[in-house]
């Protein structure tokens, strides 16, 4: 019996920085705990962490709102942050006066960012705790060689 797991997104569309400059801070919190992701985007120092940590607290939000309307156990300090993800969005494209009349043009980017949380799944298999091996008689050192 396969246990399905529950995804549970938030996104923040048309954020005004670029894809590349999300990114970095969404690869610091891809894959850990959420109490660790929400304290890592916290104190983060990029001008898209607290929009990231506000998505993020959102998407836990998310799961427990759902979890209460359809009645299952969701045990929120055991949530991770599953995808993480920084798309483009639309590019404004606007003018910047140059020398001689010219004008270069050049383009602003827009983000659109996706944060999923899932609950990790206990696996009967694995070993949660190692066990010491017991202590082996101590070898006698061989006398000095003539």
């Amino acid at each position: 019996m396969a246990v399905e797991t529950r995804e549970f997104r938030a996104s923040a569309r048309y954020q005004h920085v670029s894809p590349q400059k999300a990114r970095l801070v969404l690869d610091l919190i891809r894959g850990r705990g959420v109490q660790e992701a929400l304290d890592t985007a916290a104190f983060t120092k990029k001008r898209i962490a607290p929009v990231i940590h506000k998505l993020l607290t959102s998407a836990v939000d998310n799961a427990k709102y759902v979890a209460g309307e359809e009645g299952f156990d969701l045990d929120v300090d055991n949530l991770y942050v599953k995808q993480a993800l920084a798309n483009d969005g639309p590019r404004m494209k606007r003018i910047r006066p140059a020398p001689m009349g010219r004008a270069y043009r050049y383009q602003r980017r827009l983000t659109h960012i996706v944060l999923s949380v899932a609950e990790r799944t206990s696996a009967e298999n694995l070993v949660t705790r190692a066990e010491e091996p017991e202590p082996k008689a101590a070898k006698k050192k061989a006398g000095k060689k003539a």
